[in-house]
């Protein structure tokens, strides 16, 4: 999955001097994949800010996928559509209300043999929606692996606008091809 297209640039992260630090918009960014649960964003936050500092990491996006993986976030080979399956539902056990019905048994080898990463996403997406929540697909380091997060839809603008701050490449997960 490519998303070279958006961002040509290198992301910069030192601009010290800008009221809006980096570490301002990763709690944004938690706050937003964290909906409803300030608690969790807030203890994702501390491991980040620890990490960031044992690190010495110059790329916050990728120490947030670390602190948030199989939270808030996943990231997966993307020929692994069981894993897929797996990851955006643990994302969505978050809330009781919330089910997929994935037209389908995921856990039958036959429902994988006839479907795709971008089908997944696209079927997440939709059922999703109808919630009140929105899957987002985010460029990964590799190109061969599915990353995302779900957040309320309600807070879709704002995601938008955080992730072009951030230099982050995210699309909608029904945009995912």
């Amino acid at each position: 999955m490519s998303y070279d297209d958006d961002y040509p640039e290198e992301r910069e992260f030192d601009d010290e001097e800008s009221d809006d630090t980096v570490e301002s918009q990763v709690w944004q960014l938690l706050l937003l994949i964290n909906p409803g649960d300030e608690e969790n964003a807030l203890r994702q936050f501390t491991v980040y800010r620890t990490e960031i500092e044992d690190q010495g990491d110059d790329d916050p996006i990728r120490v947030v996928a670390q602190v948030t993986d199989w939270q808030s976030s996943f990231e997966v080979d993307a020929d692994d559509t069981r894993t897929l399956v797996d990851a955006i539902s643990e994302l969505v056990s978050r809330w009781s209300d919330v089910t997929i019905d994935w037209d389908g048994d995921p856990s039958e080898d036959e429902f994988h043999e006839d479907i795709d990463g971008p089908e997944i996403f696209s079927r997440a997406f939709d059922q999703l929606n109808q919630y009140g929540y929105t899957l987002w697909a985010r460029e990964a380091d590799d190109d061969d692996v599915y990353a995302g997060w779900i957040t309320s839809s309600r807070d879709d603008e704002a995601m938008r606008q955080l992730a072009a701050t951030l230099g982050i490449n995210l699309r909608l997960g029904s945009q995912v091809t």
